[in-house]
């Protein structure tokens, strides 16, 4: 790519100092600082994930020079500094520890390097809105073929950052025309399997790094057709994607799950074993939820980097940003991602009503649900959520889960009281028209009391009662008759027939140790607390196993003494089993041929 000789304001180099210390080096350089003393400041949370995570944290060193001056740089606060005056270019210096194997931060090692620019790149206040460049440097290596590899040897860069000059390995130059873009663009920097595919107008990529024996050709074809659903459903006539490139980077270990959008592109970690390999058949369960997390967090391409709420227009990343509308795009995406699945033909409908059911299983088998509402939820995010503890399940509802459910029972609803003419789709699209597609020129966020008002707008029906009832409310959803008219029957039986105690439990160190006692549960009741190591039953030494097994064993309605330690203190509780609850939910198809049309138009083919 041809050289560019215009200089961005703010430019950065990135250099990996030492991935065995887990360290990289950034140097800054703004050309025209601030006269009376430049300030600099670091993100405190990243787009995508409601917590403040502090990334300051992780700068261990830095100083300023002004020219080949070294001048003073004054930390103001956790994530603030102030340079000296200085009259020429500010240059700034500085390390990063970065051992963060997720989505959300950076991570660095022999392996491979990784960042989110939230983490490794700091802003200069006032010039936000001006452009920024990057650039990559290839780590050094000693010398050539050695064996076995060492950290640098054939390593490549993977990010949709628009590139200015770079070498085949894309190490070089990007260019962001402003730092809400630069830091938009994660960067994965190693050894990886790429692949490539075509969808509505842009290119795709795929870069999985890992040990992994995964079949790109496989993965490239099935996440096309995920992509085009997903264009068809926003851009039904034109069928355009909203960018010219969008990167999946997928980093794949031995166990972990999580996504994190990007305005082209997203951060995956998953398990290698659920990635296809080569003459796999069909779809099963650990591809499928592979497929549902890339088709999630490709959905949020229009449905949160586009259309977001007000709150976010635009994100304020040095403190949290507030809003009760994360059902509505985290809910309404967790709705989408697995039914695209379904519309692109990758699971058929028994596949998805049996994913659908685990989500519902899943919601009502917690008291949570029945405390807060989803609008809370996503208010109460930054301490609630995503700070979980042991009465979690007690006190906090999903806007992920449960607004998957709201989602479910909006789009149903609507479906049958337009005569199956209108649907969640419509209200998606004139969304995206308002405030997605001429966002740029509105300037504005969906307003927090935006939703009763477009679905009516989108489909001419009246759901204001419907949605402060199930989203802003803890009303339970009336999902069995929403489903009837669709020919899918729910119904609801015991997970299993052990007597149940109300107990979640974990082995650690050997130990059983109780790790939440729910609500209104006869161990509650008889005062067990999470935190107690449980020893033995009816004097009879237990582990998970024998536990489940003994009170299978004596039924329900029959007391069993538990002996346990509370601290370094042994008691004795006695617990009365109560009968299973019947928290599995099932959906199974029924009806005729006019259910079974509903059903298609619902799910596709």
């Amino acid at each position: 790519m041809p050289a560019q000789t215009d200089t961005a304001p703010i430019r950065y180099r990135v250099d990996i100092h030492d991935a065995h210390a887990h360290l990289f080096r950034v140097r800054m350089v703004v050309a025209t600082p601030d006269r009376g003393g430049q300030r600099l400041w670091l993100p405190t949370w990243i787009p995508g994930s409601y917590l403040v995570r502090e990334f300051a944290r992780h700068i261990v060193r830095i100083e300023a020079r002004c020219g080949s001056r070294k001048i003073a740089l004054r930390k103001l606060d956790k994530n603030s500094w102030r340079a000296g005056r200085c009259s020429g270019a500010l240059h700034v210096e500085y390390d990063v520890y970065a051992n963060d194997l997720s989505v959300r931060g950076a991570h660095l090692d022999g392996s491979h390097a990784f960042f989110n620019g939230t983490s490794l790149l700091l802003a200069a206040a006032g010039f936000e809105h001006a452009p920024h460049e990057l650039e990559l440097r290839a780590p050094r290596t000693a010398r050539a073929n050695r064996t076995p590899p060492q950290a640098g040897d054939g390593w490549r860069v993977a990010t949709a950052m628009p590139a200015l000059e770079v070498d085949a390995d894309g190490f070089g130059r990007y260019r962001a025309p402003d730092y809400d873009a630069l830091i938009d663009h994660p960067v994965e920097i190693g050894r990886f399997v790429s692949g490539a595919f075509d969808a509505g107008g842009a290119r795709h990529e795929i870069a999985v790094t890992g040990r992994t024996d995964v079949d790109i050709d496989r993965l490239g074809r099935d996440l096309a057709r995920i992509c085009r659903a997903q264009i068809a459903l926003f851009e039904p006539r034109s069928r355009r994607a909203p960018i010219d490139r969008y990167v999946f980077l997928a980093t794949a270990v031995g166990s972990g799950y999580g996504g994190l959008e990007h305005r082209a592109s997203t951060a995956l970690l998953c398990a290698r074993a659920d990635l296809p390999h080569a003459g796999l058949k069909g779809v099963p369960e650990g591809y499928r939820r592979f497929l549902g997390l890339a088709s999630h967090e490709y959905f949020h391409t229009w449905w949160v980097k586009r259309v977001k709420p007000q709150a976010f227009a635009p994100y304020a990343l040095a403190n949290e940003s507030y809003t009760r509308l994360l059902w509505v795009f985290e809910g309404f995406t967790s709705y989408y991602d697995d039914l695209m699945l379904a519309r692109a033909g990758l699971i058929d409908a028994a596949a998805y009503l049996s994913v659908l059911a685990e989500t519902i299983s899943r919601v009502y088998r917690d008291a949570g649900q029945r405390v807060q509402s989803v609008a809370e939820s996503s208010f109460d995010a930054w301490i609630k959520f995503y700070r979980q503890d042991e009465n979690a399940p007690n006190a906090i509802a999903s806007y992920y889960a449960k607004g998957a459910l709201v989602a479910l029972a909006i789009d149903l609803a609507l479906r049958s009281r337009s005569g199956h003419r209108r649907s969640l789709d419509d209200v998606l699209r004139l969304a995206w028209k308002r405030y997605g597609r001429d966002f740029a020129r509105s300037g504005q966020g969906l307003p927090e009391d935006a939703m009763p008002a477009l679905v009516r707008d989108a489909t001419g029906i009246d759901l204001r009662r419907e949605i402060a009832a199930w989203a802003y409310g803890t009303r339970t959803l009336p999902l069995a008759r929403l489903l009837a008219p669709f020919g899918v029957e729910l119904d609801w039986s015991a997970a299993d027939q052990t007597p149940f105690l109300g107990l979640r439990t974990a082995t650690h160190a050997g130990d059983l140790t109780v790790t939440t006692v729910l609500s209104d549960s006869p161990a509650m009741r008889a005062g067990l607390s999470a935190g107690d190591v449980i020893i033995a039953a009816d004097g009879l030494r237990v582990d998970e196993q024998t536990l489940k097994a003994w009170l299978a064993r004596r039924g329900s309605g029959s007391p069993v003494r538990l002996h346990l330690f509370r601290r370094d203190e042994l008691i004795e509780v006695a617990v009365e089993p109560a009968p299973p609850p019947r928290v599995k939910a099932t959906l199974a198809i029924s009806g005729g041929r006019t259910a079974a049309a509903r059903r298609r138009r619902w799910l596709g083919r």
